[in-house]
């Protein structure tokens, strides 16, 4: 027996700190898979490029031929651009727009289904989330059919109710071809904030719904004491975001107007995105200097958010 001892003890701990060196292993192994690949990437796909139009904004090229040096002049031009100016505009417009009509909107049917005890809850979800899994193509196709001249889902509702507008095309218009983008933008949007505010507002316990109502609180007491104060935080990251890819996105314009008509619907990602790529212009360095100014604002618009938006979070 003392035999079999002495030559069995010394292998327990031999075996554990073997179990401990393979657990270990996997483990470093894992972070590399999980680390590695994915920053990488961000490293080669996105902040490289990134770092890399900061020296490109100083240049003046065309993407074919020998690039020139030419310093901050990129941005002296950009500044005295008019079209600049009048991209911003409608960036301006539209950030001020859209994420607000996305927000109430979605708040106000996110109340509704949460509230309410429809039985077509789980089918309005499917429905108002619907236009999320379309493509922005099809989006922007779907209304461009609606304010179609001559076929225009649109110009028949208007008749339909006696007013007659003719082969008006919505688009086609400087004085409302901005105005008709903007339904179209919130439509494509609403239906992932009713989502995520409702599954905010499900996860506010109903004990405080319950002692709200007997203490006589109506529907609106227990939105605007109860519902939107714990939801705040929420609304205010989704307004960021909103704020953000409404500055930047331009797609939806682009198959749309294209930035027509004259410009009226010109955006700056859309201008700059011409200008780097449009077959009139092929100038990178320039293309380059008013992402740089994009880039700018949309920090700004942050800090501006963080400062003046209370971020105040309360516990139930």
């Amino acid at each position: 027996m003392s035999d079999s001892t002495v030559v069995t003890t010394p292998k327990a701990p031999m075996r554990k700190r073997m179990g401990l060196d393979k657990a270990n292993t996997q483990k470093w192994i894992f972070l590399f898979i999980a680390i590695v690949p994915p920053f990488g990437g961000y490293l080669l796909f996105t902040l490289f490029p990134n770092i890399l139009s900061v020296y490109y904004a100083l240049l003046n090229w065309d993407g074919f031929t020998d690039a020139t040096f030419v310093g901050l002049s990129n941005f002296v031009t950009a500044f005295q651009d008019k079209y600049v100016w009048r991209a911003l505009t409608h960036n301006l417009i539209l950030m001020i727009t859209v994420p607000f009509f996305v927000i109430i909107i979605s708040l106000i049917l996110a109340y509704l289904i949460t509230n309410k005890s429809y039985k077509e809850n789980k089918f309005l979800k499917i429905l108002f989330f619907f236009p999320n899994v379309l493509s922005t193509v099809v989006v922007a196709l779907l209304w461009a059919f609606i304010y179609d001249g001559s076929y225009g889902l649109l110009n028949g509702l208007l008749k339909f109710i006696g007013i007659d507008t003719g082969n008006f095309y919505w688009l086609g218009n400087e004085n409302t071809a901005l105005a008709a983008i903007i339904p179209a933008w919130v439509w494509g949007g609403v239906g992932l904030y009713v989502i995520i505010f409702a599954n905010a507002m499900l996860a506010i316990p109903k004990s405080l719904y319950e002692a709200a109502i007997l203490e006589g609180a109506g529907h609106m007491s227990r939105l605007f004491k109860i519902t939107m104060p714990l939801v705040t935080p929420i609304i205010r990251v989704s307004a960021l975001f909103l704020i953000v890819g409404t500055m930047k996105g331009f797609e939806i314009i682009l198959i749309m107007t294209n930035g027509g008509p004259f410009g009226s619907t010109d955006v700056i990602g859309l201008y700059m995105f011409n200008l780097a790529f449009g077959v009139e212009y092929r100038n990178y360095g320039y293309a380059s200097a008013v992402g740089m100014i994009l880039f700018v604002i949309l920090v700004t618009a942050k800090l501006l958010i963080d400062k003046f938006v209370p971020n105040k979070g309360y516990e139930y």
